[in-house]
C-alpha cells in the first residue's frame, strides 16, 4: 500500500502529462504484477464496491481519535472530504505495516462486508494505525468507492505501453473490460496484457467475445460548412439510446456498453437478434462486430420509445415479464468493424456502411436494424432538417468522413476531425440556487455542487413580487429539481462559495441550505416525467451555462416552463422517414 499511496500522492500533486506517464511507469516497473493489476483498476476507472457505510467509518475514526461528534462534525465540515478528515484526524502511529494493494483490494476489504458493527470498527482502528498519512487517506478512499485522481485511462495506457514495449493500440484493444467488477484484477490478467505478440499462439478462448476500443466522436461548435461539402459524409441521426459493440464470435454473442460493461444478460432480444444474425452471416462463427446503439424500441410503430424506457432495462435488477413487455429493445447499428473473422476498421467509412447494409439486409432479423442515412442537397438543408431532431426522438446528427478509418477514443486526423456528433441546442431554463455541497479532489474546500429550483408556478403579471397566488391563498414556493455541478470558471465558483457561505440558512450534513439570491442558466439535453422527483419532472445532464446576474429570483423561470418542454422531448423518429434530398 505504501507504494500505491506515494503513486496516488505524485499524481494528484501534478498537474504534468509527462510526469503523471513517468510516475506510472516507475510504480508498474517495480510493483508485483498482482499489485500493479489492481492499481491499473482503479487507476483506469474501476469502481471499487462499498466496503463500508460511512455512518461506521466515521464511528470507527472519531472512537480512534477521541473526539466527540461535533468536533468530528465541524471537522468535516471544514475539510469537505471524509477520507482526508479521517487521515488528518487520527493520531500518529507507527506505520510500520506494507501490505500490497492485491491483499488489500482481493482479501481485506472484501473481509469487511461479513463483519458485524463492532468488529468493523475496531478492524478499522486497527488498519489505519499500521499506516501513514497517505496510506490512510488512500485507503480510506477505496474502502467507501469513492477513488479518484487525475489520470486518464489514456495515460495509463502510454506508461504500460512504455512498460511493455506493445502498440498502445493493441494495448487498448487487451483492455477492454479490464474495469468490470465481476473479472477481479490478479497478476495473470496483467502479465497477458504486458506479454508480448505471438502471431503463431492460438487464439485464447476467453478473450473471444471482446470489442473494440470505441471510436467516438468530437462535438462540432463550427459551421459545418468549413467540413467541405456534405456529399464527403455520411450523416446519420444521433441516437438517443446506449452505444454498444455487438460481438458475435465462435459461436457466442457478446453485448458491450461503451463503458466497458457487458450489458448482454440485460438485453435478451438483442442477444437473440444477434444470434440470428450470426447463423446468417456468419455460419462459420469466423466473427462478426457491429457498432451501433441500444435503443428502447416500439416494433410494432417502428419507433424508438423515450430514454425513460431503456432506463427502467439498466436499473432494474431483475428482469420480469412486465419490464420485457414494457421496455422492448433493439439494435441499431452503424458501424461494421469485423467482417469474416477480419479487422475491418481500417477501411474507408464509406466501404464499411455499404457491407454493413448488405450484410444486415440480408439477414432481415427483427429487432436489428441499419441507422438511416439522412440526405440534402446542401448544409443549409441538413440544419433545416436537424431542428426537426426534438420532434424525432434523436439529439442531432452524427457527421462522419467517408474516407474515415475507425479510430480509437477521441482522435483527429491531420485534416480535422473524422466524426463529428452536430447537436442541437440544448433545452434551457433560469433557475434559483437553493442547496449546495462542497466538491471532490481540489475542490473539497469549495462548494461546487449545487441544487436548483424554479417557482412552483408563474408570477402574477399584476404583481412583480407576487407575495401571493391570485387566490391569496399562499405565496409562491421554490421547486428544487435539478442538480449540476460544472459550466463555471474556478474563479466563478469562489465568488458563488463566498455567497454560500454568506447566505447558509441551514446544515444537512454536508448539504447548506441557502437564502435564495443566485440565478443560473441551466442547459440539458433532455426532460422527462418523473414520479420519483418532487417537481414531477427529471432532466438529463443538466450544467450551467451562465450566472446570471442580471436577473433577480423573482424572475426565475416556473415549472410550467419544464412542463411546456416535455411535449418538445415526446417526439419519436421513423426510420423510414430520413430526410429527403433537398431542392
Amino acid at each position: 500500500m505504501k507504494a500505491f499511496a506515494e503513486l496516488y500522492t505524485e499524481l494528484d500533486a501534478s498537474t504534468s502529462t509527462l510526469h503523471k506517464v513517468d510516475a506510472l511507469e516507475r510504480y508498474l516497473r517495480r510493483a508485483a504484477p498482482a499489485d500493479a493489476a489492481w492499481a491499473v483498476y482503479v487507476l483506469a476507472g474501476g469502481k471499487p464496491r462499498q466496503a463500508v457505510p460511512s455512518r461506521l467509518m466515521r464511528e470507527a475514526a472519531q472512537e480512534a481519535a477521541g473526539l466527540p461528534d461535533w468536533l468530528f462534525e465541524e471537522s468535516y465540515q471544514a475539510v469537505g472530504d471524509l477520507a482526508e478528515t479521517i487521515a488528518h484526524l487520527l493520531p500518529e502511529a507507527p506505520a510500520d505495516e506494507d501490505v500490497g494493494l492485491s491483499t488489500w483490494m482481493g482479501e481485506r476489504l472484501p473481509s469487511l462486508r461479513s463483519l458485524a458493527p463492532e468488529e468493523t470498527r475496531a478492524t478499522l482502528r486497527r488498519w489505519w494505525a499500521g499506516l501513514d498519512w497517505n496510506g490512510r487517506f488512500v485507503l480510506s478512499k477505496l474502502i467507501t468507492g469513492g477513488f479518484r485522481v487525475g489520470v486518464s485511462r489514456l495515460l495509463v495506457l502510454r506508461a504500460i505501453a512504455r512498460v511493455s514495449g506493445i502498440d498502445e493500440t493493441l494495448l487498448a484493444q487487451r483492455m477492454i473490460g479490464w474495469t468490470d467488477a465481476r473479472a477481479a484484477p490478479d497478476a495473470a490478467r496483467f502479465l497477458a496484457l504486458l506479454a508480448p505478440v505471438d502471431p503463431s499462439a492460438p487464439a485464447d478462448p476467453a478473450l473471444a467475445g471482446r470489442p473494440y476500443p470505441f471510436f467516438l466522436a468530437h462535438p462540432l461548435q463550427a459551421d459545418p460548412a468549413t467540413l467541405g461539402a456534405p456529399a464527403d459524409w455520411l450523416v446519420e441521426w444521433k441516437w438517443d439510446g446506449i452505444r454498444a459493440q455487438l460481438v458475435l464470435r465462435a459461436g457466442g454473442c457478446w453485448l458491450w456498453s461503451r463503458g466497458e460493461e457487458l450489458v448482454t444478460e440485460r438485453f435478451p432480444e438483442i442477444e437473440r437478434a444477434g444470434r440470428a444474425l450470426a447463423a446468417e452471416a456468419d455460419p462459420g462463427h469466423a466473427g462478426l462486430v457491429l457498432d451501433g446503439e441500444v435503443l428502447a424500441w416500439d416494433a410494432a410503430a417502428q419507433r424508438p420509445l423515450p430514454f425513460a424506457a431503456l432506463q427502467k432495462r439498466v436499473t432494474r435488477k431483475t428482469l420480469t415479464a412486465a419490464v420485457l413487455r414494457e421496455s422492448p429493445t433493439a439494435f441499431v447499428a452503424y458501424d461494421l468493424l469485423e467482417r469474416d473473422g477480419e479487422d475491418w476498421r481500417g477501411r474507408p467509412q464509406a466501404e464499411r456502411r455499404v457491407a454493413l447494409e448488405a450484410i444486415v439486409a440480408r439477414a432481415a432479423v427483427p429487432g436489428l436494424m441499419v441507422s438511416p442515412r439522412v440526405q440534402a442537397a446542401d448544409w443549409p438543408a441538413l440544419a433545416a432538417l436537424r431542428e426537426s431532431s426534438r420532434e424525432r426522438g434523436v439529439e442531432g446528427f452524427m457527421l462522419k468522413r467517408s474516407s474515415a478509418a475507425y479510430g480509437i477514443g477521441r482522435t483527429k486526423a491531420e485534416g480535422g476531425g473524422d466524426w463529428w456528433k452536430w447537436k442541437i441546442e440544448p433545452f434551457t431554463v433560469d433557475a434559483v440556487l437553493v442547496y449546495a455541497q462542497r466538491g471532490h479532489g481540489r475542490r473539497a474546500s469549495l462548494y461546487t455542487d449545487y441544487t436548483f429550483a424554479v417557482w412552483d408556478r408563474p408570477a402574477d403579471p399584476d404583481d412583480p413580487d407576487d407575495p401571493a397566488d391570485p387566490a391569496g391563498l399562499r405565496p409562491r414556493a421554490l421547486l428544487p429539481f435539478a442538480k449540476a455541478y460544472s459550466g463555471l470558471t474556478d474563479e466563478e465558483i469562489r465568488r458563488v462559495d463566498a455567497v454560500i457561505r454568506r447566505t447558509t440558512v441551514e446544515k444537512f450534513g454536508p448539504v447548506r441550505s441557502v437564502t435564495p439570491t443566485l440565478v443560473f442558466e441551466l442547459g440539458f439535453e433532455g426532460i422527462a416525467r418523473s414520479p420519483r422527483h418532487k417537481s414531477g419532472i427529471a432532466v438529463r445532464f443538466p450544467r450551467m451555462l451562465r450566472w446570471r446576474t442580471d436577473k433577480p429570483v423573482t424572475e426565475a423561470d416556473s415549472i410550467d416552463a419544464l412542463r411546456a418542454m416535455l411535449s418538445d422531448a415526446s417526439g419519436m423518429l421513423d426510420l423510414g422517414d430520413a430526410g429527403s434530398p433537398g431542392p
